[in-house]
């Protein structure tokens, strides 16, 4: 059922990026306004990292700290995405096949991969969500009966 259905018929657009020099606060701020979990770091044009909401949370000040407020916000504020993402990152091309697209999410234990074009352009990126998507699409497509 499955055998033919590729990336490219079901991967996110547009890819909402960041640079390795970009703010933490940044590219958190990004991911609440768009509503996303992950933000694929580019430098000039090309992939070099990704980073999760998992990873700035990771980066974020504990609470048992005795810095103040201020300090905090100031120390949070001079990290970058360079120092919390990412750099050996597993990718998709639009026509792998999507269950190996799950496989590798699975074996990799990520939930969601860039998907670059042959010329390593990145043209979207397939998440958990994406997969999830298909899935119950394709049931609902299938007649019982």
């Amino acid at each position: 059922m499955f055998e033919n259905v590729v990336v490219r018929d079901w991967m996110t657009t547009p890819v909402y990026t960041v640079t390795p020099q970009t703010p933490i606060s940044e590219a958190h701020q990004i991911m609440k306004e768009k509503k996303v979990r992950r933000l694929p770091v580019v430098k000039d044009e090309r992939l070099v990292g990704i980073v999760t909401i998992g990873d700035i949370r990771e980066a974020s000040p504990s609470a048992a700290t005795t810095l103040s407020i201020w300090e905090l916000n100031y120390l949070w504020g001079q990290l970058t995405v360079e120092k919390v993402m990412s750099r050996d990152v597993q990718v998709l091309t639009p026509m792998t096949p999507m269950l190996d697209a799950a496989e590798l999410m699975l074996e990799y234990k990520v939930s969601g991969l860039p998907v670059l074009e042959p010329n390593d352009k990145l043209v979207g990126i397939l998440t958990e969500s994406d997969v999830f998507r298909m899935l119950v699409k394709s049931r609902r497509a299938v007649p019982t009966g």
